[in-house]
């Protein structure tokens, strides 16, 4: 989803990247740091999240999952703030959360927000500051091994917040849609892959990396998004071939679908506008399950025809034998989310869809930062408790069944 920034809003601390004899540290200087005082693990975790035909197997459990979006995790000022949300996610029944392990900045020495990473003419910089840059991450990823909670690590975002493919398209030069096939933007964004997951493959709380949160090439054939998926997801399993691999797209249809699908339909959502064709996507092997993103509200649909794009996307995942998962939601504040929103839960129990996740997850904080919007489900209240704590539930107890 796209998310108006409001960094601007969390702690301000003073923020410098780690420097060497002056200089920022470049990345083929940049050393793996202890994660929660104890190092890296060298070898993996026998708790691994895998994949089993259409359904996801998760600490030994093969079973339908509801789980959340809780992207600002790793990127809230304080340890309390995280403990506090890892905890209360945890008790409403989720076992992964979905966060962005990304963010972004061309400007450095930034004094305001967390970022990992700096992109400028002068280079390609890690943010090693525990306060400010990675350690906040390396924090999240922690607390949720704590907790017993996995989390899905998005390691770029279509839009600007916290810093997306634009933020590479400003220095390596070209426009949004080049960013998929510009060498000199890939090989930084590679760069960057290869600090996260060779920092975090070891932990016991990564479920899956995210290649981007929603990628668009807006009028392109989709078969230059697919290009790109099959060649970043290889290079992912060439450095960890344990965990699972997804695109992170929203899930739009091609005529490639129109045989595939139930009540296919020549609309917005169908014509791959958006340079997508998760049909196609699906089938790279190097994904190990698909995602699709559901807003009606905003993209001209009535919230009924939500039912209809979870079927055709089961449908889909029938067809090629993959997991789908339903991985954001949502219904803003103000309508009858309980009763919309819930109806779509309920589609999704009478289908073979993996998991969903809801967008998202929502607390106060003590620190008092804002990072939601106006779809968040707050903690303790009755709306979660349904759509929350007892879908969680109903979905943990449903007959695990792949073949509908």
């Amino acid at each position: 989803m796209y998310i108006v920034s409001k960094l601007s809003l969390f702690a301000v601390a003073a923020l410098q990247l780690l420097l060497v004899d002056g200089a920022p540290t470049p990345i083929e200087d940049s050393k793996t740091s202890e994660l929660d005082g104890r190092g890296l693990a060298p070898a993996y975790s026998a708790g691994v999240s895998t994949t089993e035909r259409r359904l996801f197997q998760l600490n030994g459990m093969t079973q339908y999952f509801a789980f959340t979006n809780a992207w600002w995790l790793p990127h809230l000022p304080t340890n309390q703030d995280v403990d506090i949300s890892v905890a209360q996610i945890a008790a409403t029944g989720y076992k992964v959360a979905r966060v962005w392990g990304f963010g972004t900045t061309n400007e450095a020495g930034r004094t305001y927000g967390v970022y990992y990473q700096v992109l400028n003419s002068s280079g390609q910089y890690f943010n090693h500051d525990p306060s400010t840059g990675i350690g906040r991450l390396d924090y999240a990823v922690a607390a949720a091994e704590k907790k017993g909670i996995q989390l899905t690590l998005a390691l770029l975002n279509n839009w600007d917040h916290l810093g997306g493919i634009n933020t590479y398209i400003n220095i390596y030069g070209g426009t949004h849609n080049d960013f998929y096939t510009n060498t000199a933007a890939q090989t930084a964004y590679k760069n960057y892959i290869k600090f996260i997951v060779n920092r975090y493959k070891a932990s016991p709380a990564i479920f899956s990396w995210e290649l981007c949160n929603e990628p668009r090439c807006t009028g392109c054939n989709p078969s230059i998004i697919t290009k790109w998926a099959t060649d970043v997801s290889t290079y992912i399993k060439s450095l960890d071939g344990e965990h699972m691999v997804t695109l992170g797209d929203e899930g739009w249809l091609t005529s490639t679908s129109a045989n595939t699908v139930p009540n296919y339909e020549q609309s917005y959502a169908y014509t791959g506008y958006e340079g997508i064709d998760f049909q196609a996507n699906l089938a790279i092997k190097t994904l190990d399950y698909g995602t699709f993103h559901m807003y009606p509200d905003q993209w001209g649909y009535n919230y009924s025809w939500g039912n209809s794009w979870i079927a055709q996307h089961n449908a889909i995942g029938k067809a090629l034998n993959k997991p789908i998962l339903l991985e954001e939601f949502a219904v803003p504040e103000g309508e009858d989310r309980i009763g919309i929103m819930g109806r779509w839960q309920d589609t999704v129990l009478k289908t073979s869809i993996a998991a969903d996740m809801m967008w998202q997850f929502g607390t106060k904080f003590p620190s008092g930062a804002t990072p939601l919007d106006n779809y968040a489900v707050y903690w303790n209240s009755t709306e979660l408790n349904v759509l929350g704590n007892e879908h969680a539930k109903a979905m943990a107890t449903k007959r695990a069944v792949a073949t509908l």
